[in-house]
């Protein structure tokens, strides 16, 4: 087995790169993995600005451009580290824009709570996935990746106004409740997907980048803990899973 990657050391003022980079497909593995993240935030702040149109209120309208707000910015960070890895930022999502759009085109919201429920839910699913990889990396871009996907305000503003709205009128849970598992299974599926076709990324599940990886018995847990996690963030709204 070949040596973990090392955090970064400062050496003169400088802080260093970790000594995986100095493997190719660990360097691509990264590049890869921060490229549909940070194609994701982007998505991200598109969605929640487009659907703050769709806000009830000025408070909900506000509150969703923040959110948007939120996002670009880890994006902008992403951004500037696939640079410093001396990667082009937007040749690392080229590869993710066709599948992540053909996903959000088949997950478009019909209304103000579909999209809401969409926020939270797809988007916390997509954001356990790539925490689970980063797992396999450094310690500086694990930061960087955990620091980006955190919660933009988004779980108390949506639980609270999907509890009033089902409160206010309690036909509106089942509805949401299919909608939730459709995100779901769209989710798992766009995950999976991503996954296989990246070589690098399969690698880094694997074990082919510097680090154990999992075998089919680990795959299988984690799966179960994204659908855990997708359970508990479906009861948080008061929605069957």
């Amino acid at each position: 087995m070949s040596e973990s990657p090392q955090d970064p050391t400062p050496q003169g003022g400088r802080v260093e790169r970790p000594v995986a980079f100095e493997d190719p497909a660990y360097l691509a593995a990264v590049v890869d993995l921060l490229g549909v993240i940070s194609y994701g935030e982007m998505s991200a702040f598109e969605r929640l600005a487009e659907d703050a149109k769709m806000a009830p209120n000025l408070a909900d309208k506000a509150e969703l451009a923040r959110m948007a707000s939120t996002e670009f910015g880890h994006f902008d960070r992403l951004r500037e580290r696939l640079a410093e890895l001396g990667a082009d930022p937007f040749e690392a999502m080229s590869p993710f824009q066709k599948p992540f759009d053909a996903f959000h085109a088949r997950t478009a919201p019909s209304d103000w709570l579909e999209g809401l429920v969409k926020a939270y839910v797809g988007d916390g699913l997509a954001a356990d996935f790539y925490r689970e990889i980063a797992a396999f990396l450094d310690t500086g871009t694990r930061d960087l990746i955990i620091e980006s996907l955190a919660d933009a305000g988004q779980s108390r503003f949506v639980v609270d106004r999907v509890r009033g709205a089902i409160a206010d009128d309690h036909r509106v849970g089942g509805r949401l409740a299919l909608w939730g598992r459709r995100l779901m299974g769209e989710a798992l599926s766009q995950a999976q997907r991503v996954a296989a076709e990246r070589d690098a990324l399969s690698a880094l599940l694997s074990g082919g980048v510097d680090r154990p990886g999992m075998d089919l018995a680990a795959i299988g847990r984690l799966f179960t803990r994204l659908t855990e996690n997708h359970s508990q963030r479906m009861e948080a709204l008061g929605l069957a899973a």
